[in-house]
C-alpha cells in the first residue's frame, strides 16, 4: 500500500524515491496531527505496510 503511494508519486509527479518517501512521512504526521485519535492506528498501517514489508495485502 505505501509502496503504491510512492511509486504513484513518483511516476505522476515526477519526483525521486527519495523524495517520494518524504512526501509520504509529510503526509502521515499531518493526517496525525489532524486526527490525534488515529495517531497509533496511523502508525500501525505505516510500520506494516512500509515498503519491504512481506505482509502488504496489496499486490
Amino acid at each position: 500500500m505505501i509502496v503504491d503511494l510512492i511509486e504513484k508519486l513518483k511516476l505522476q509527479v515526477g519526483i525521486t524515491d527519495e523524495q517520494a518517501q518524504k512526501a509520504v512521512e509529510v503526509i502521515k504526521d499531518f493526517v496525525k496531527e489532524k486526527f490525534p485519535m488515529f495517531s497509533g492506528a496511523i502508525d500501525d498501517a505505516f510500520k506494516k505496510y512500509a515498503p519491504g514489508n512481506k505482509d502488504d495485502f496489496m499486490p
